[in-house]
């Protein structure tokens, strides 16, 4: 289904768990990106599946543990496990309720363990099927690095007083793209700062065709390096409707960017309102520019959230999520074999 935020904190997790010489094998739909991503892994089986899916996946015979990070996988996991007994935890990234039904439960009850990745996807679980009771490991940063030659050149490329930028899946009703919009039609004074919209999704064609009124505002496309942009901003805006988490803001925070988020979600979890960022309601166009105009009026005000924000990122790291995640599944083997 492409490459966004829960695929990559699949890779992040991967990669670090090769560090530790864990043996892996990941298995996906022939075309995925991910797949292709990860070709450099040591002890990495990649597995393309092709139609019948469930048919290939037992055939291929997996694993000690199962790991699903998506809904489908979810199913294609407590199939298997029916089939061979082999345990399974799910991965759970986003906060709203799994497709009522008994078959969804019965799989979400029989895994060995289910992950939230935020309070927010904890609790729509938790509402859901009380019976429940979520492990928490949240995302990580990306861990991507800045090429300072890329940062020169895009800063020289979109040029005003400050850059302010959003990367995500153009997706509006989930990344908020058309409130961001509607804030900047509200504040004329921001038509000077180059707003980017970094990304692609569904939504693509009409937003640039919404955006037509609005000189300021650039749509990149997907890019590779997001660390490059990031490092070329001044404000990093995040207007999601609705949010798991947000592992791209953790990436801004890193970048010690002033950051302007929807109060939705697991982003309260990570953005404290006032200390390292500031948190407006969801869908709110005027807040949000409101918001937006503070930030870019008060340079002070931006050293101050920026700092607080890159201090509070130095507790999401890679190595931490795959160490919580290793002792889950030393948990699951240690019951599977007892």
């Amino acid at each position: 289904r492409g490459y966004r935020g829960g695929e990559r904190q699949t890779e992040l997790l991967i990669r670090e768990l090769a560090r530790t010489g864990c043996a892996q094998a990941l298995w996906g739909r022939a075309g995925e990106p991910l797949l292709n991503r990860l070709q450099d892994i040591p002890h990495l089986e990649r597995v393309a599946l092709r139609p019948p899916y469930l048919g290939a996946f037992a055939a291929s015979q997996p694993g000690d543990i199962l790991h699903a990070h998506e809904g489908k996988a979810t199913h294609v996991a407590h199939i298997v496990h029916r089939l061979q007994r082999r345990p399974y935890v799910i991965t759970r990234r986003v906060p709203n309720r799994p497709k009522d039904g008994r078959w969804t439960r019965r799989v979400y009850r029989t895994a060995a363990r289910v992950v939230a990745i935020s309070g927010a996807v904890d609790a729509a679980l938790r509402a859901w099927e009380p019976r429940l009771a979520p492990e928490r490991i949240a995302s990580v940063a990306s861990r991507q690095s800045p090429d300072s030659r890329q940062v020169a050149a895009l800063r020289a490329r979109y040029t005003g007083p400050l850059r302010i930028g959003q990367v995500g899946a153009l997706v509006d009703h989930h990344k908020g793209q058309r409130v961001l919009l509607d804030a900047l039609r509200q504040k004329p004074a921001l038509a000077d700062y180059p707003v980017l919209l970094i990304g692609s999704g569904e939504d693509e064609t009409a937003l640039r065709h919404e955006a037509a009124d609005l000189a300021q505002v650039v749509f990149t496309g997907f890019v590779e390096n997001v660390a490059d942009y990031l490092a070329a901003l001044d404000v990093f805006v995040f207007p999601s409707r609705e949010e798991g988490l947000g592992s791209t803001l953790i990436d801004a925070m890193v970048q010690g960017l002033p950051i302007v988020a929807s109060r939705v979600g697991g982003i309260p979890e990570l953005i404290e309102h006032e200390r390292t960022g500031l948190l407006v309601p969801p869908g709110d166009a005027a807040a949000l520019a409101a918001a937006l105009a503070r930030l870019t009026g008060d340079p002070d005000l931006r050293r101050r959230l920026g700092s607080a924000a890159q201090a509070a990122a130095a507790a999401y790291t890679p190595e931490a999520m795959a160490a919580a995640y290793l002792d889950l599944y030393h948990d699951i083997a240690q019951e599977h074999t007892a």
